[in-house]
């Protein structure tokens, strides 16, 4: 896939496994900012690494260690998670192309999420928690030698090979941060995460694209 196809938010299999595109920087090498949907660890690429997905109704995926089930035309309640796929921002409304967003109430017309956003019933796919037996897979590109299991959420499947996460030398740069802080993976321990500087933060924050940008890694090829 060239640079000039790739859009943000487009979902799209790496290493056989389901992403979001959460950022494009087309003046380097590693263009392809990514986010896993199964753990949502950050990983970067290329274009030509990456395969397009658009996601459609019935269509079922782990996010965030949960699995869910596409489906259009059934309506959400508070506390419900939609998959924006069809985006018609208003004006003052900041959604884009695939955005997960948590329901906070619901009229005729459309939702209104936790993030303040007023969306249409026809801009979104609702995510209904666990794997309906009519749905269609999509965690992974090539289902072969795939092992499956279950849990509290329903069928999941589950990478054969173990969980891919940050590795020493991940360079990341802290966002809404007054002064710039970009820091190098130096050691892990268990669920702790110790930066260069002296920084020590957990795993889950540091995965938390909304504290910290995921850069590159120096030593991979």
């Amino acid at each position: 896939m060239k640079l000039y196809q790739i859009r943000k938010g487009q979902f799209v299999y790496y290493n056989n496994e389901l992403h979001k595109v959460y950022g494009i920087k087309p003046m380097y090498k590693l263009s392809v900012h990514l986010i896993k949907l199964r753990d949502l660890t950050q990983h970067i690429t290329n274009a030509a690494s990456v395969e397009r997905y658009i996601p459609r109704e019935n269509d079922s995926f782990i996010h965030n260690h949960k699995v869910y089930t596409l489906r259009q035309n059934q309506k959400p309640i508070a506390g419900d998670l939609i998959l924006i796929n069809n985006p018609a921002p208003d004006t003052l409304d900041h959604y884009t192309l695939n955005e997960i967003e948590v329901v906070e109430t619901v009229d005729n017309k459309g939702v209104i999420t936790s993030d303040l956003d007023g969306i249409r019933h026809t801009e979104y796919l609702l995510m209904v928690p666990g794997r309906a037996p009519d749905s269609h897979p999509i965690d992974y590109k090539d289902m072969v030698n795939i092992e499956e299991n279950f849990d509290d959420a329903g069928q999941q499947i589950t990478h054969p090979y173990g969980e891919l996460s940050t590795q020493l030398g991940d360079i990341y740069i802290k966002k809404e941060s007054d002064v710039l802080i970009e820091a190098m993976v130096v050691a892990i321990k268990g669920q702790t995460i110790y930066l260069g500087g002296g920084l020590e933060v957990p795993h889950e924050e540091l995965i938390d694209t909304d504290k910290w940008e995921f850069q590159y890694n120096p030593f991979n090829n």
